[in-house]
């Protein structure tokens, strides 16, 4: 055991008393969250316009002020990056986070303060780490470099006090000086924009260092890792950093890349899940091998829960914490110390635990297939995907699914492209074995099925190699947290697919 690591076990130790206060206490946490928000942001042209200083409790800030979508709050948001302050939050806004949709080229600049960073984005992480360390007091976690496989890290002026970029690139640009000993690799690498060139230098810069944890989106992770055996003749990525410990993930469902992970690493290491976005740290795997992550409500944002049945109206009814419900489908609504007001995040989680909350992301709010009435999810077809690549020995590397619609052929069905790592023993038994599991995960879907009367067997066709990595190319989105959607209400994605896949 190294050394410094009773020493940062115990000072890990030392920090748990204020996760048990808000572990504890959450709807305490959330009430002092949104006091504090709105008192911040009282005289701000938002809170003028909204009278928050008049709003005291949760009940009166919800009848004030609307639920928003992106467009909604955009022309605040325009107004900031104009340089006009004082518009959503109280203190300086100079840094966006921009994120863009993955079935729409237009990009969404999410307003980050020097609170969201500190007592958001930064306080999470700490916590992330003490949580870690409760349960693996001997770990060397920090004994070694953490890589991060970020995204595109080119900063752009949006006015002479402004900048904007991937969240990455704005958390890397402020962290404290010791952060940038911890990690790897250094800027010059880290900040580079076109993909395929950094992930050769990724390759080069990390193989010598001590890497003991990692974090990024699995399908590029294992594009490096692939990269780094072929330079170094490695079998097994153990070999290249004896000491890996720790993958932590989010923004896709790790369940069809475990395997794959497990076999490339060729040892046992832990894996962490974490719920982090642009507009904020929500949510992070405190227990190893429990199914959900902690609810994070002390960090700056206070959450509302919109059932998706609510989705659409005009004014949506939302829930707190004291009123949510094991296994339902909310849409995630948060306030931020950011000045995101009850904003639509865009994601659909299912609470796990209610005491203390824990939460999955089961999908997203439009990517989802519900043509027939069968209500199918991203954690549906994850988890089926899942199944039918264990049972037909298959890795799949990525996919999506439509609706294909009653003709005079026949009834519909749900059309899948499905790219694969390593393809299935056949193709048939894999699409059979697909179809049974989503049957068994989803009554709805398992109805319609039903003697194939609604719905008939899916029709799954093989992706070539490198077709999703060539689609997003060819929209600017590749590498990083850009991602092709798995499940889409209507064809315009998946007829793009089958038409590249035969070119």
């Amino acid at each position: 055991m190294n050394l410094l690591s009773p020493a940062i076990s115990s000072l890990a130790r030392m920090r748990s008393w204020r996760i048990d206060a808000w572990r504890d206490n959450p709807m305490n946490a959330q009430r002092d969250v949104l006091q504090e928000l709105v008192t911040a942001a009282q005289y701000t042209a938002f809170g003028r316009q909204y009278q928050f200083s008049s709003l005291f409790n949760i009940r009166s800030f919800k009848e004030a002020v609307p639920v928003h979508e992106y467009e909604d709050l955009k022309p605040y948001i325009d107004r900031i990056m104009q340089g006009e302050q004082n518009v959503l939050w109280d203190t300086p806004i100079s840094w966006f986070a921009k994120s863009s949709g993955t079935t729409s080229d237009r990009s969404k600049f999410i307003p980050i303060s020097q609170e969201s960073l500190s007592n958001g984005h930064y306080k999470a992480s700490k916590d992330v780490l003490t949580m870690y360390y409760q349960f693996h007091p001997d770990s060397n976690l920090l004994t070694g470099k953490g890589l991060v496989i970020g995204g595109s890290h080119t900063l752009h002026a949006v006015n002479p006090e402004a900048q904007y970029g991937d969240l990455s690139a704005v958390l890397l640009q402020n962290s404290p000086f010791w952060g940038h000993w911890l990690r790897t690799p250094d800027l010059s690498i880290a900040l580079m924009d076109e993909w395929e060139s950094k992930i050769e230098k990724l390759a080069e810069a990390t193989i010598p260092e001590n890497v003991t944890s990692i974090s990024g989106v699995p399908t590029w992770t294992l594009v490096l890792f692939r990269r780094i055996l072929e330079i170094t003749g490695k079998s097994a990525m153990h070999e290249v950093w004896p000491n890996l410990e720790l993958y932590l993930h989010g923004g896709v469902s790790f369940t069809p890349y475990r395997e794959q992970f497990e076999q490339i690493i060729g040892k046992p290491i832990h894996y962490l899940e974490m719920y982090n976005a642009s507009e904020g740290f929500f949510a992070a795997q405190d227990r190893p091998g429990t199914d959900g992550m902690l609810l994070f409500p002390d960090h700056g944002i206070f959450m509302e829960f919109m059932p998706i049945s609510e989705y659409g109206k005009k004014y949506p009814e939302t829930v707190g914490l004291d009123k949510v419900e094991l296994g339902k489908q909310y849409a995630l609504i948060i306030s931020t110390n950011g000045g995101l007001w009850r904003y639509i995040v865009g994601d659909t989680i299912q609470f796990t635990q209610l005491n203390p909350y824990r939460i999955r992301v089961s999908g997203r709010l439009k990517h989802y297939i519900n043509a027939f009435g069968e209500e199918v999810i991203v954690d549906n077809s994850d988890r089926a995907i899942a199944e039918a690549s264990r049972l037909t020995n298959a890795i799949v590397s990525d996919y999506t699914a439509a609706p294909l619609y009653f003709s005079a052929d026949g009834n519909g069905s749900h059309e899948w492209i499905v790219e694969f790592e390593r393809p299935p023993d056949s193709l048939e038994r894999f699409t059979e074995e697909l179809d049974r599991s989503l049957q068994q995960l989803n009554t709805d879907y398992e109805a319609k099925r039903h003697k194939s009367i609604a719905l008939r067997m899916p029709a799954v066709h093989q992706a070539r190699t490198g077709l999703f990595a060539d689609w997003l190319k060819g929209r600017g989105k590749l590498g990083g947290q850009h991602k092709v959607p798995r499940l889409s209400n209507e064809r315009t994605l998946i007829e793009e697919l089958l038409s590249m896949n035969k070119a």
